[in-house]
């Protein structure tokens, strides 16, 4: 019965969202569609919780990958679906611009997920590829908003800072308040697209409840 129960659950209920923490791959693809680019930074695993497996291996799209735990590596290179470059690197050296061209990709990019530990490198990171003069449509970037109000330390405030320094770079936030699958108390994420692009602003839990 338990079996049945989760085989419902996988069939019915996760569908789509299978393989990214939230739906950070349909929100890319509903807004792109097929054949777009990426820029993932912090790839970790080649399929589960995976930001860029879906849009890559049914979606036709290209893109590069960055994880810096070399842990992973075995995965990857096993992982016959992945074909487009990972690089096992430090993602605060990276040389991103570089890197783009030698992979014959735009220098700008339809997604960028952006999600190392801890916050304060994804946020040295974003901040990075942005000044380097690469653009986006869609940014996901992880601030692990949780666990800052959990803790006792005196921690930056990497949300509002994301916020303020993309604002200052044309985007505008498409999606706030992201949580991971069902844990609604852990606010980990908020979505970014360019401003050139028409979305209205809309909280997570709305939109899951439409797309997910």
């Amino acid at each position: 019965m338990i079996k049945y129960i989760h085989n419902l659950h996988k069939k019915y209920i996760q569908k789509k969202f299978e393989y990214s923490h939230a739906g950070q791959d349909i929100f890319a693809k509903n807004l792109i569609g097929k054949n777009g680019t990426y820029l993932e930074v912090g790839a970790y695993l080649p399929v589960k919780n995976s930001n860029t497996y879906l849009l890559e291996s049914k979606y036709n799209w290209r893109g590069i990958s960055i994880e810096m735990d070399i842990n992973h590596k075995d995965a990857w290179l096993n992982n016959k679906e992945r074909k487009n470059k990972i690089y096992f690197e430090d993602a605060l050296s990276f040389k991103y611009k570089e890197r783009l061209i030698e992979n014959n990709l735009p220098l700008h990019i339809n997604y960028l997920s952006c999600d190392i530990d801890p916050t304060f490198n994804t946020y040295n990171a974003l901040k990075m590829i942005i000044n380097e003069g690469i653009s986006f449509d869609f940014i996901s970037f992880e601030h692990d908003e949780y666990f800052r109000k959990n803790c006792t330390n005196d921690i930056n405030d990497y949300h509002a800072l994301a916020i303020n320094f993309l604002k200052k770079n044309n985007y505008k936030i498409a999606i706030d308040n992201v949580y991971p699958k069902n844990k609604p108390e852990k606010l980990f994420e908020t979505w970014f697209i360019n401003n050139s692009i028409t979305f209205d602003k809309i909280e997570y839990i709305e939109w899951k409840k439409l797309n997910l």
